[in-house]
């Protein structure tokens, strides 16, 4: 026996100490066997969405475009891994430690690999497309998520954890199994092995020789973006919106490039402002907006509802899951076609308490520069002497409210632990019961020291797993703790808190806005499905008058517009029209984010813009709820790009806040940082 080997993977024929491939052949099973795995994911994930795969013409594409995906995606997981077993691998101490190392490697490669494909179709069903950065940023709330998780899919939950244990199991006795009896080379092939393997991982990992490496706009091919997703596996889709999230913060890396001062001009004159309104040397959007209410200030209270699409509302054409705002809805101004900014709450809050625009970056309730000074109704209140408040009844640190509201103007945090006795608690919180009622009790005590006030109420109830008390209502469906029968009791909590808003001394004082946050599990075969995004809005209060608005609307239109009735004039940076002073026959407007699909409907014209792709514009028929291709407006196209960019030239420059000891020029509107 050689005395130049000894130990694990001892060669016992020293005339045969060539290379062999036994020294890859732990990295070649685990390739293919996440190649397999991804594989049979993905075409039963297209079997699910068989439909929709076959009025995309896909099939072909997606099997053939989704294994060049995978092959990238395995030299990307498993391409460092064979570059180390070249460089560390052989009979010596530095040899063992690196056999741990891979042997841990491959079996934790092969779990996430797994495991995100079996997370897959939970998240498809929520979102409509494979994990993206949604995903992390749900797992940053591990309580929250867990709870939901344990409450309402225990079945997947066992699962996920079994198919977790067995992979890892499986994983790492395989591992030691193929990382035995290796052959390694002589010392003089080794830099010809590591060129090789850098040389196929980059190629293979890049799968293209072109300027930019493989990315879902590379493969896309299809105005459906679920399908689009199928092509990718959930192992690429999440790596590649993690590695995009700094980047996104910049929309002009997604979409293209305007000038500053380009952006600056449009976004002012689609806000329907005259130029010469705009004065802040400093500050491009801020402008004095003078209220059309001119008596006494009023109050204002908010009623963000969880995930109320206009699906579940019957006046507005959905199912008949709420009673209680179908008929409040004849009591005050009623928004037929009221648009969501986005998908998710922190864009609901951002659109509702700062009017500020969606980007393709998260909301800014959870970006780092508006921690603080970042314009909010509520600092813009403070300032005029309101007492401001945030009423939830789950945990105000979830995605971090708590943070952006006591930096941005809000001084007043009620939250779960604020709760004595609730009379029903749920994985997100007390019920909205329990939140409408305490928010009655606030406002009562509020109005009796004289202070105006403003608060921002954000339900939960309606939110998977759907928990709420029993006896409430007249279930709509069994089981009990379904989507729909949430919706409903959401609706009758509501209901509730009117009852008794109505007979309190603060309802002559207050103007209420009760609108949604996003619609629930958003998703469709169109670049952005617009119908998804169409939430009920509802103005009540003394004086308010009755009438059913039939123009295109934005959540971002709702602050201005509720100032305007509460008689606050005031500057603000805030792009959104003020609906009490915009004519009649205005076509509307409306923006949505759809993961990065930025999608601007005017009336019933419609242009997306898509990451490195070109710009799309569309005719959206209502009665079908669907986009007709037509050619590109490339005007709309221009106006789409400015709105689209603003957001982060806003956000990055810092130039969205209130301007107070600002000097003010007309002069020095140009002055401008680009």
């Amino acid at each position: 026996m050689t005395t130049s080997f000894s130990g694990v993977g001892v060669n016992h024929n020293p005339q045969k100490q060539y290379f062999s491939p036994s020294l890859f052949k732990a990295i070649f099973a685990f390739s293919i066997i996440s190649l397999i795995v991804m594989s049979l994911s993905r075409i039963g994930l297209s079997i699910w969405q068989a439909e929709r795969v076959t009025d995309a013409q896909g099939w072909g594409y997606i099997l053939s475009q989704g294994l060049r995906v995978d092959i990238a995606s395995i030299c990307w997981v498993f391409g460092i891994a064979a570059l180390g077993t070249v460089i560390f691998s052989g009979e010596h101490i530095v040899g063992r430690v690196w056999l741990v190392i891979l042997r841990v490697w491959l079996t934790l490669g092969l779990w996430v690999l797994v495991f995100l494909e079996v997370s897959t179709p939970s998240f498809i069903a929520e979102y409509g497309f494979r994990p993206n950065r949604l995903y992390v940023e749900y797992l940053i709330y591990p309580k929250e998520v867990l709870s939901m998780l344990w409450a309402g899919r225990k079945a997947e939950l066992i699962l996920s954890s079994l198919i977790t244990i067995g992979t890892l199991a499986g994983g790492w006795w395989l591992g030691g199994r193929l990382t035995q009896q290796i052959t390694y080379p002589k010392w003089y092939w080794r830099p010809v092995l590591t060129i090789l393997v850098i040389v196929v991982t980059l190629l293979g990992a890049r799968s293209s020789l072109g300027h930019r490496p493989l990315n879902p706009s590379l493969v896309a091919f299809s105005n459906d973006p679920l399908v689009n997703s199928l092509v990718l596996n959930s192992s690429f889709s999440l790596m590649f919106a993690i590695s995009q999230m700094n980047n996104e913060e910049d929309a002009s890396k997604v979409y293209g490039k305007l000038s500053a001062d380009k952006i600056i001009d449009i976004v002012r004159r689609e806000s329907g402002r005259s130029m010469s309104a705009f004065t802040s040397a400093d500050i491009p959007s801020l402008s004095f907006n003078q209220a059309s209410y001119s008596g006494k200030p009023k109050n204002l209270v908010i009623i963000l509802q969880e995930s109320l699409g206009a699906r579940f509302v019957g006046s507005l054409g959905g199912l008949p899951l709420t009673p209680n705002i179908d008929k409040l809805s004849q009591e005050g101004w009623f928004f037929e076609n009221l648009y969501a900014t986005g998908t998710r709450s922190v864009r609901g809050i951002e659109a509702i308490t700062t009017g500020f625009t969606p980007t393709p970056a998260r909301a800014v309730v959870k970006l780092g520069k508006s921690q603080t000074g970042f314009f909010t109704i509520a600092d813009l209140l403070k300032q005029h002497g309101y007492e401001t408040q945030f009423i939830y009844g789950g945990e105000s640190h979830f995605d971090n409210m708590r943070s952006f509201f006591l930096g941005n103007g809000f001084t007043n945090i009620v939250d779960q632990g604020d709760y004595k006795n609730p009379a029903f608690i749920a994985s997100w919180g007390v019920s909205d019961e329990d939140l409408l009622f305490r928010a009655d009790e606030e406002f009562s005590r509020m109005h009796k020291q004289g202070k105006p006030f403003f608060s921002l109420v954000f339900s939960s109830s309606n939110h998977d797993p759907f928990e709420f008390p029993d006896n409430r209502i007249e279930l709509y469906e069994q089981p009990q703790y379904t989507m729909h029968n949430a919706v409903k009791y959401a609706d009758y909590a509501v209901g509730e808190f009117f009852k008794k808003a109505k007979k309190s001394e603060y309802w002559k004082d207050t103007i209420f806005l009760v609108v949604a946050d996003h619609d629930s599990r958003v998703s469709g075969s169109d670049l952005v499905p617009v119908s998804r995004f169409r939430i009920p809005g509802l103005i009540l209060g003394e004086g308010i008058d009755v009438k059913r608005d039939s123009r295109v609307t934005s959540q971002i239109d709702m602050a201005p517009t509720l100032l305007s009735l509460m008689g606050v004039s005031d500057s603000y940076p805030m792009l959104g029209r003020d609906l009490t002073q915009v004519p009649s026959d205005w076509k509307g407007r409306a923006m949505m984010q759809y993961d990065k699909n930025f999608g601007l409907l005017e009336g019933n014209q419609v242009t997306i813009l898509q990451p490195e792709l070109p710009a799309e514009s569309f005719t959206y028929d209502f009665a079908s709820e669907h986009l007709i291709p037509k050619e590109l407006d490339s005007k709309q196209a221009e106006t789409a790009l400015g709105w689209a960019l603003w957001g982060s030239l806003a956000y990055n420059k810092m130039l969205f806040k209130t301007g107070r000891n600002t000097l003010v020029s007309a002069k020095n509107v140009k002055k401008v940082s680009r």
